[in-house]
């Protein structure tokens, strides 16, 4: 008969905590080790205590494991994963930066400021854009006051 199963949580005592990491982290080696023989699989394991010391298996030589893994991943080898997050980072910003100076360019356009850039098919197209923005203008002030006055004469009918 099978062992109950066991509740997930911290195990508090830390003695306890440390015989069961030990005792855990040598049946996850074996099992990469079966892994490994039965499977002809490559197989490559770290692990690290709660102390910090680390733990590791490889079949094959880890660090050629690691690289096979980043390559099949397209996490390419550069220094450091930090190097390759600023790169990102500056990419974005930068790309951040062109939508900004769009933005305050409409923006500046809308406003009627900076038109002597813009040929005739430009400025045609901003005045479309501006007639559709005021036509919007005057259907919310409608349906604002249609409702305002709608509250207005509900308001009167409940103070009679």
């Amino acid at each position: 008969m099978g062992r109950g199963k066991v509740e997930l949580k911290r195990i508090e005592n830390p003695t306890n905590r440390q015989v069961t990491f030990s005792k855990r982290r040598d049946g996850l080696l074996k099992k990469a080790i079966e892994l490994s023989i039965l499977c002809d699989a490559e197989v490559a394991l770290l692990v690290f205590s709660p102390s910090g010391k680390a733990y590791n298996f490889s079949s094959h030589d880890m660090d050629r494991t690691i690289r096979r893994y980043r390559n099949e991943k397209g996490l390419h080898n550069t220094n450091s994963q930090g190097v390759r997050t600023i790169e990102v980072w500056k990419n974005e910003m930068d790309e951040m930066k062109k939508t900004i100076e769009t933005l305050e360019t409409k923006h500046k356009h809308f406003a009627g400021e900076d038109l002597s850039t813009l040929g005739m098919k430009e400025l045609k197209q901003l005045e479309r854009q501006l007639r559709i923005g005021v036509d919007r203008i005057k259907l919310h002030e409608l349906l604002g006051e249609d409702e305002n006055s709608g509250l207005d004469s509900s308001d009167h009918a409940t103070q009679r």
